[in-house]
């Protein structure tokens, strides 16, 4: 995604993508995904981070979150952990 793509509002890496947030844990499982201020879903599993970003258009989401890419925020809790707080 391109800066265009997330507004220009300047909170996207230096590089002009727009930022991918994996939220901390809900306290009833699953975590928030969000491209830049684009709220794709709740995610409960990997598998369901993958699909949200590829239908955002990323067709290296499952590289990227997989492979523990610097490009996702994992914020709160243990990258790849989706449980109940």
């Amino acid at each position: 995604m391109t800066g265009a793509d997330a507004g220009d509002t300047g909170d996207g890496p230096a590089d002009g993508t727009a930022e991918i947030v994996v939220q901390r844990p809900a306290p009833q499982g699953g975590r928030r995904v969000t491209v830049g201020a684009v709220r794709l879903g709740i995610a409960h599993s990997d598998a369901d981070v993958i699909e949200f970003l590829r239908r955002a258009g990323l067709d290296d989401a499952d590289r990227l979150v997989l492979g523990d890419s610097p490009a996702i925020r994992w914020r709160g809790g243990r990258p790849h952990e989706y449980g109940a707080v």
